[in-house]
């Protein structure tokens, strides 16, 4: 009987792939079937009966998962690998296991329809538009910064702990859900990493574990990012899968929170992609306007660089290809460049912002 339901199991893998294909060609069944109707039940529970745990739960998990990967390996290696039809239905019925909880529990998100049509954006802009965007957003970070810092060459320091960090990243979504009842959030289950050290090295600021619906943060990062780091992750938890919609998402609730540090974080999160994506198109121009910016402002963009290069290591690139082959395979063609579609986004959002008045 085992040795049949392994076999089900296994034989359920392949079959669970063309499932995925042919539902990524009905977006809006997934948005409105599930994302809109399933998940939020699933993830509201899993939020609320995890989230109480002051540790990342999901952190364990996945150091369990690798010690018995481990050991599975060394027992592999110890019978030589004879009898491989056994092991290899095991191993793809393990698998069809983890793909299974992996979709049902929040990777079929990936396949849901495009954030500006759910939010009713539009995504296409002119470099005149995203000019005028960029002058607009160093307006208002220089102005933030000119009211938390004592001159304009001071970087900004977050004077909030951890805790208090969390907490007002879900006074964030608090905030704007009235605008964008999308957004709406309760079921707090918003953690520090296990893992921030190994994170960090592996140049990640954080991460959502769909196994257990638990948003994890890097907190070893500079504190200036985690603000729009913690809202990126809420976003994921609410079901908005990929990165680039996380990221305009996390602009959204940072850029409109009642914090001025988290407005802070929020303009100059928004500002920096909007002046790489300036910067490809117009050299000149860009570092023209980057001139008006205040030095402290480029001062905490130093800093969070500074951070990075410090924890570089020769398998960090490695990382990073397996990380955009992720994004690839579930539905992010771009992979890690699908993130400009952060400034198309943007550019239109506040296009809209200002037409209402």
């Amino acid at each position: 009987m085992k040795r049949k339901t392994t076999l089900v199991l296994a034989l359920l893998l392949p079959l669970q792939i063309i499932l995925i294909k042919i539902l990524s060609a009905y977006p809006l069944f997934i948005e409105k079937w599930y994302s809109n109707f399933l998940y939020p039940e699933i993830s509201s529970i899993m939020r609320i009966s995890l989230g109480i745990a002051p540790f990342s739960l999901g952190d364990l998990l996945y150091g369990f998962l690798v010690i018995l990967l481990i050991r599975w390996i060394v027992i592999r290696i110890k019978e030589r690998f004879r009898n491989p039809r056994k092991w290899l239905i095991e191993a793809f019925a393990s698998l069809s296991i983890i793909y299974a909880c992996f979709n049902l529990f929040w990777g079929y998100n990936y396949y849901r329809l495009p954030l500006h049509r759910s939010l009713e954006i539009e995504n296409e802009y002119t470099t005149e538009k995203l000019i005028t965007l960029t002058k607009s957003l160093i307006a208002r970070s220089n102005q933030i910064h000119a009211e938390l810092a004592e001159n304009d060459s001071v970087k900004i320091e977050i004077p909030y702990n951890t805790r208090q960090l969390f907490d007002k990243t879900i006074e964030g979504y608090e905030s704007v859900s009235t605008e964008f009842p999308e957004l709406a959030y309760s079921g707090e289950s918003l953690k520090s990493s296990l893992y921030s050290m190994p994170l960090s090295y592996m140049g990640f600021n954080g991460y959502l574990n769909p196994l257990t619906n638990e948003a994890q943060v890097n907190t070893y990062i500079v504190p200036y990012k985690i603000p729009t780091t913690a809202s990126h992750e809420l976003g994921h938890q609410l079901g908005f899968a990929k990165e680039n919609e996380a990221n305009f998402i996390a602009c959204l609730v940072t850029m409109n929170h009642p914090d001025p540090y988290f407005r802070y974080s929020g303009f100059t999160f928004a500002l920096r992609y909007c002046l790489h994506e300036l910067y490809r198109r117009d050299k000149a121009l860009s570092e023209e306007l980057i001139a008006t910016m205040n030095p402290g402002i480029l001062a905490n963009y130093r800093e969070v660089e500074e951070f990075w290069v410090a924890h570089k290591n020769p398998f960090e690139p490695m990382f990073q290809i397996i990380y955009n082959r992720y994004l690839i395979v579930n539905n992010q063609s771009e992979g890690l460049r699908s993130y400009s579609y952060v400034v198309a986004l943007l550019v239109n959002y506040f296009e809209d912002v200002e037409n209402e008045f």
